[in-house]
C-alpha cells in the first residue's frame, strides 16, 4: 500500500473510532479536558519520562564500545563526552523528585525528555558527516543517522492529543530536515526527501497511538467517575474534585460549600422492602438532588446513603437557599408511601475556616450527625439549625413548624 493511502487510511480508521461520541474535540486539543483528567494526565506523561529517560539513561552510555572501537580517538572522544553528557541529563530527568501535578508542569518534562536526543542528534551530526570510509564507518554512522525516527516513535508511548503529537514531532522533523541539507549521513539528498516523508508518516502513526492512549484513558476515567446506580461521582473521584476546589477555593479566596446529605432510616427500606427499592429510592434522591445543582455544582456519592454536594463560589447562606429547595422538590417517597426525608449538614470554606479538604468534609458530617441527633429531616449549618418534623418537605410544599436551631 502507498504511504498516502495508509496514511489516509489511518484517518479513517481515527474519524470511525472517534466520531461515534463528543470525544473528538478533547482528542484534538487539551483546552476542554477537566481538571481531574489533566491531573491524571499529568501523572502518567510523569511517570513515562521517568522510566523512558531511565532506559536512556543506562543505554546511552553502552554505545560508547563501539564508538572507540570504529572512530578514531579524536572523534570518539566528543561523542563520549556527548554520550555522557546526555545520560547524566536522562538519569536527572528520571530521578526528579518533584511530582507535577499540572499538564504544564508535564509539558515541560516531556519537552525536555526529546530536547536531549534532539540536541544530540544535532551536534553529533556534523561531528560524524563524511566519517564513512569503509561499510563498518558508515553503518555506525547511519545508526546516528537513524535517531529522529526512534525519537519521534517514542511519542506513542504517551497519552497525547492530536495538537501535542503534532508539536512535539515538530522539532524532531526539523532537525531532521536541517541534517538533510547539512549533508545526510544516511542516503544521498534526493532519496532523503522519500525519508523525510517515511518520518513524518511515522509521527503520524505515533501521534495515532498516543490518542488511541489518551482515549482510552477517558473511557476508564468516566466509566471509574460515576457511581453505576446513582450517576453521581464516586468518591474516589469525589476526593479530587476536593482537593481541586478547596486549593482553587484558598487561592482566589472565594466560598466553597460542602453539602453532607444522609437520607433518614434508610436502612429500614432495604430491611423491609429489599434492595431494590433501596436503589430506587437512592437513584430517585440523587436525581433530585442533581436537577437542583448548577452545572459547576457536584453530586458525590460519599457512601450507601450518603450524598456530598459540593457548591464552588457559594457561601453559605447561598447554600441553605440550595438545601430548602431541594427540601421543598423532596426525595422521593418510600415504599410505604411516606416520604423520604434527609439530614444535612453544611460547611464552608472561607466561614469555617477548615485546616484542608478532609477537615472541611468532617465539619460538614459532624453537623449532620447533629442534625440525625436532634431528631432528623433538619438542616445544620455554622452556628444555626434549620428544622421540621418528619413527613413535611414535598408533603406540604414546605417545612412544617420551621424554625431556627
Amino acid at each position: 500500500m502507498r504511504a498516502d493511502r495508509l496514511l489516509a487510511s489511518l484517518f479513517g480508521a481515527l474519524l470511525t473510532a472517534f466520531l461515534r461520541g463528543d470525544e473528538l474535540p478533547t482528542l484534538i486539543q487539551p483546552a476542554g479536558h477537566t481538571p481531574i483528567l489533566q491531573r491524571r494526565r499529568a501523572a502518567m506523561i510523569q511517570s513515562r519520562v521517568r522510566m523512558v529517560a531511565l532506559v536512556f539513561g543506562v543505554l546511552t552510555p553502552l554505545w560508547i564500545v563501539i564508538d572507540v572501537s570504529v572512530f578514531e580517538w579524536s572523534l570518539a572522544v566528543w561523542l563520549i563526552l556527548l554520550r555522557l553528557t546526555a545520560s547524566a541529563a536522562f538519569l536527572a530527568l528520571a530521578f526528579e523528585r518533584r511530582s507535577c501535578d499540572d499538564m504544564l508542569c508535564a509539558w515541560w518534562r516531556l519537552a525536555a525528555l526529546l530536547a536531549i536526543p534532539t540536541l544530540f542528534f544535532a551536534i553529533s551530526h556534523p561531528l560524524l558527516y563524511n566519517q564513512g570510509v569503509d561499510d563498518l564507518r558508515i553503518a555506525v554512522s547511519a545508526g546516528y543517522g537513524y535517531l529522529p525516527f526512534v525519537m519521534v516513535a517514542g511519542l506513542s508511548v504517551f497519552p497525547l492529543t492530536a495538537l501535542e503529537g503534532a508539536l512535539f514531532a515538530a522539532p524532531m522533523l526539523g532537525a531532521h530536515l536541517a541534517a538533510g541539507f547539512y549533508g545526510s549521513l544516511v542516503m544521498p539528498f534526493p532519496s532523503y526527501i522519500s525519508a523525510l516523508w517515511l518520518l513524518v508518516l511515522i509521527a503520524v502513526v505515533a501521534t495515532l497511538a498516543a490518542i488511541s492512549q489518551l482515549h482510552f484513558m477517558i473511557a476508564l476515567l468516566e466509566q471509574a467517575a460515576h457511581d453505576a446506580l446513582t450517576g453521581a461521582f464516586s468518591r474516589r473521584i469525589g476526593e479530587e474534585l476536593l482537593k481541586l476546589q478547596v486549593a482553587h477555593a484558598e487561592r482566589a479566596s472565594q466560598p466553597l460549600t460542602a453539602i453532607f446529605v444522609d437520607l433518614d432510616d434508610f436502612k429500614t427500606v432495604n430491611d423491609r422492602f429489599g434492595h431494590e427499592e433501596g436503589d430506587r429510592v437512592l437513584r430517585h434522591a440523587a436525581n433530585t438532588i442533581r436537577s437542583l445543582l448548577r452545572q459547576s455544582d457536584a453530586l458525590i456519592r460519599w457512601g450507601g446513603e450518603e450524598f456530598l454536594v459540593l457548591m464552588p463560589d457559594t457561601p453559605m447562606d447561598g447554600a441553605m437557599m440550595a438545601v430548602e429547595r431541594m427540601r421543598r422538590a423532596g426525595f422521593g417517597k418510600r415504599p410505604d408511601g411516606s416520604f423520604q426525608t434527609a439530614s444535612i449538614g453544611v460547611a464552608e470554606q472561607t466561614a469555617d475556616r477548615p485546616a484542608d479538604w478532609e477537615a472541611l468534609v468532617e465539619l460538614a458530617d459532624h453537623r449532620m450527625y447533629r442534625a440525625k441527633q436532634d431528631g432528623k429531616n433538619r438542616v445544620v449549618g455554622a452556628g444555626a439549625g434549620i428544622a421540621s418534623k418528619p413527613g413535611s418537605g414535598a408533603a406540604s410544599g414546605e417545612p412544617r413548624d420551621g424554625m431556627v436551631a
